[in-house]
């Protein structure tokens, strides 16, 4: 890493080519600057167009691209899908608060991840995070995620379940906008089982993620409020820039704590952290817990599935066959705590026995 928290490429590493698309001047020369004088990136080419931007891709064949979605001649969701047929690159989506929807269509289409764009002020302010995101290029796995597989028969689950209720914890960074939804597509929305995500995301887009597992799962899903009952069916998503962990009330009903950054002592990482999540749920659920790693770099959730094994629950971590970034789920398999690494088909299967179990 260097001082400023952005990640430094390997010795002897080429530097990463990339190609900035943005229809505004001093936005397209920001992030050219960034980038341009940043280790380890050399900026080939600037396009301000989706049909210039395509020409580019095609000629320059970038490492990396980086994507505004509101583009004049062609939008950058055409772009997208032709870029991704003729010569699938990575993509690196820069969007402003009003595309937040837009960002997990362009997810859809195959980009890898995203940076907010400022509401206000030039793009200096998301520098750290831009270079972190491209950066992660030198880690990629470029496989699509596997099709979501039709969903098996499961067991509808009855008032008496909720007093047993098991309970799914999942964890991702880069790449879990993609597979989370393609690993809950698997798996029956009826099974007497609970769903938390702490996924490594800004603030203003968690909610449009939530409501993108709603509508492409069988589960309802929400943004995570104090107090939210976790229930069977149910899934509730950490709130960018809060932390979520898991608390019993006065009658013993499951309920979500949301707490700001700097809540407690333990505040080092991301936030929302999949580790204090994962504490949480082995804290109240015991044996009832599942904790998933899923793809992202760095080793958040490492603590979290040895605390999730040290009270008798079941710990899971993704595969390097599926996951985009193998950081995360490699650091929580190598603490010895992860009872099986698995690929999203596999996990699924694991977590419907899991919620299955007596």
């Amino acid at each position: 890493m260097t001082p400023g928290g952005v990640l430094r490429p390997p010795p002897g590493a080429r530097c990463l080519r990339a190609l900035v698309v943005d229809d505004s001047g001093a936005s397209r020369a920001g992030l050219a600057r960034i980038l341009g004088e940043a280790e380890g990136f050399v900026v080939v080419g600037a396009a301000r167009d989706g049909e210039e931007a395509l020409r580019d891709a095609l000629r320059l064949r970038p490492d990396v691209i980086v994507l505004d979605l509101q583009l004049p001649r062609m939008d950058g969701f055409t772009f997208l899908r032709l870029l991704m047929d003729r010569c699938p690159t990575p993509v690196i989506v820069v969007s402003a608060r009003a595309g937040r929807s837009d960002v997990f269509k362009a997810l859809e289409l195959g980009a890898l991840d995203f940076v907010a764009k400022p509401e206000a002020g030039g793009v200096a302010a998301i520098r750290g995070a831009l270079l972190e995101k491209c950066a992660i290029v030198r880690a990629l796995r470029l496989e699509d995620p596997p099709p979501a597989r039709p969903l098996p028969p499961g067991r509808v689950a009855s008032a008496a379940a909720q007093a047993t209720l098991r309970v799914v914890l999942l964890g991702a960074s880069t790449g879990g906008p993609r597979a989370i939804p393609s690993l809950l597509a698997a798996i029956p929305g009826d099974l007497p089982l609970g769903i938390v995500v702490a996924q490594h995301m800004p603030a203003r887009f968690t909610a449009a993620f939530a409501e993108r597992i709603g509508r492409r799962t069988p589960f309802s899903a929400q943004e995570a409020a104090e107090g939210d009952l976790v229930a069977p069916g149910r899934v509730l998503v950490a709130p960018g820039g809060h932390h979520l962990e898991l608390r019993r009330d006065g009658e013993g009903a499951l309920r979500a704590a949301i707490l700001p950054r700097g809540a407690s002592r333990r505040e080092a990482g991301h936030c929302p952290s999949v580790d204090r999540l994962f504490a949480s749920g082995a804290r109240v659920l015991g044996a009832r817990a599942c904790a998933v790693v899923l793809t992202g770099m760095g080793q958040d959730g490492r603590s979290g599935v040895i605390e999730v094994k040290r009270a008798g629950g079941l710990a899971l971590a993704e595969s390097a066959e599926t996951a985009v970034v193998y950081g995360m789920p490699r650091a929580a398999a190598d603490t010895g705590a992860v009872d099986a690494v698995l690929g999203l088909p596999a996990l699924a299967d694991a977590i419907v026995r899991f919620a299955r179990e007596p």
